[in-house]
C-alpha cells in the first residue's frame, strides 16, 4: 500500500482506507460489535423498557440506561482501532498517508457501523413493546427523533474512543482507559449524582448529559405522570394517626372517584425539569453540542497522529 499512497490524493486515500476497513471488519471479526451491542441493548431494554416514556421515573431511568448502552457501544467500536495498527500507520505516513484522510475514512466507516447499531436498538425497542412517542419534536415521527438521538450519542462516543485510540500507544492502555471514560460519563452527567459549583461546568463535556436531555425531551418527560408519591402513600397506608388511617382513606377515595391517573399527573406537574423542555430548540441544541464534541474529537485525533513519526515507543 505504501507505494500507492504516494500517488493518491486525499480523496483517493479515503476510498482506499474505506475498502481496507471493510475487509478488516469482515475478515478480522470486527463484525462482532453488532451482535454484542444487540445483546447488551436487549438485556437493558428488557429490564427498563416497560415504563420507558410512560412515567417520569421510567423515562428518567430508561433514558439513562439507553444513553449508557449507546456510549458503551460507541467506546467499544473504536477504542483499539488505531492503536493496534500504530506501527503500520507510522510507516504509511512516511510513505505519503494524509492523516486527515485516514481519520475521515474512519469517521465515515464508523458512522455506517453506528447507524446499523442504532437500527438494531430501535428494532429491539419495537419488538419489546417500548412505548415510543408517536409525535416527534424535530421530525414528524417520534421514532425518528429517538433514532437520530441514539445515533448521535453512539457516534460521538465512538469518535471520543477513536481520539483516545489515537493518543495512546497500545491496546492495553486503551482498554484500561475505557472503564474510566465510562465512569466519567456516568458520574459527571449531572443526572443521578448531585454536582455543584465549578464541577457543573464539567458536565458540558459529557455525552451522557446531552443524550439524557434529548431523550427525555423527545419522550415528553414533563407531561408524564409521577408514581413515586402515590407509591409512597400506598406504602404507608396503614399508619394510624389520631385513631384513623388518613392515607388509606385518601387512597380509597381517589380510587373510588377514578382519579388515580389525575393524581399521578398532578404529582408529575410538581416534578418537571426545565432542561427537559419538549421543544425543537432544546432538542436541536443537544444534537448540535454532541456533534460539536464529535468534531473536536476528530480534530484532536488528526493532530495527535500528525506527530506519529516522533513516537519513539
Amino acid at each position: 500500500m505504501s507505494k500507492k499512497l504516494r500517488y493518491r490524493g486525499r480523496m483517493g486515500q479515503i476510498g482506499l482506507y474505506l475498502g481496507k476497513f471493510m475487509r478488516v471488519f469482515i475478515f478480522q471479526n470486527d463484525w462482532k460489535v453488532l451482535p454484542m451491542g444487540a445483546v447488551i441493548a436487549a438485556v437493558v431494554i428488557f429490564v427498563v423498557g416497560q415504563n420507558l416514556f410512560v412515567t417520569q421515573e421510567g423515562t428518567s431511568t430508561g433514558a439513562f440506561a439507553l444513553v449508557c448502552v449507546c456510549i458503551w457501544i460507541g467506546f467499544f467500536n473504536s477504542i483499539q482501532i488505531v492503536c493496534r495498527e500504530r506501527e503500520i500507520i507510522k510507516h504509511e505516513h512516511r510513505s505519503g498517508l494524509h492523516m486527515s484522510s485516514y481519520i475521515f475514512a474512519h469517521m465515515i466507516f464508523q458512522l455506517i457501523i453506528c447507524a446499523a447499531q442504532t437500527g438494531i436498538i430501535l428494532l429491539i425497542c419495537v419488538v419489546s413493546g417500548v412505548h415510543i412517542p408517536e409525535q416527534g419534536i424535530i421530525f414528524n415521527a417520534g421514532i425518528i427523533d429517538i433514532g437520530v438521538t441514539l445515533l448521535i450519542i453512539t457516534y460521538t462516543a465512538d469518535l471520543m474512543a477513536l481520539m483516545v485510540s489515537c493518543l495512546v500507544h497500545n491496546t492495553t492502555t486503551a482498554m484500561t482507559m475505557m472503564p474510566f471514560l465510562l465512569i466519567f460519563q456516568l458520574v459527571f452527567s449531572g443526572v443521578y449524582f448531585e454536582l455543584a459549583g465549578s464541577v457543573m461546568a464539567v458536565t458540558f463535556f459529557t455525552i451522557s448529559k446531552w443524550g439524557m436531555i434529548s431523550l427525555c425531551s423527545i419522550g415528553q418527560f414533563n407531561s408524564q405522570p409521577m408514581v413515586t408519591l402515590w407509591n409512597t402513600i400506598f406504602k404507608f397506608r396503614n399508619i394510624e394517626y389520631m385513631g384513623r388511617k388518613p392515607l388509606l382513606e385518601l387512597i380509597q377515595m381517589t380510587e373510588r372517584d377514578g382519579r388515580v391517573q389525575d393524581f399521578l399527573l398532578w404529582s408529575g406537574s410538581y416534578n418537571q425539569n426545565d432542561m427537559y423542555s419538549s421543544d425543537a430548540l432544546n432538542v436541536g441544541m443537544t444534537w448540535g453540542i454532541m456533534i460539536l464534541l464529535a468534531i473536536v474529537f476528530a480534530i484532536v485525533s488528526i493532530i495527535s497522529l500528525e506527530s506519529i513519526d516522533k513516537d519513539k515507543r
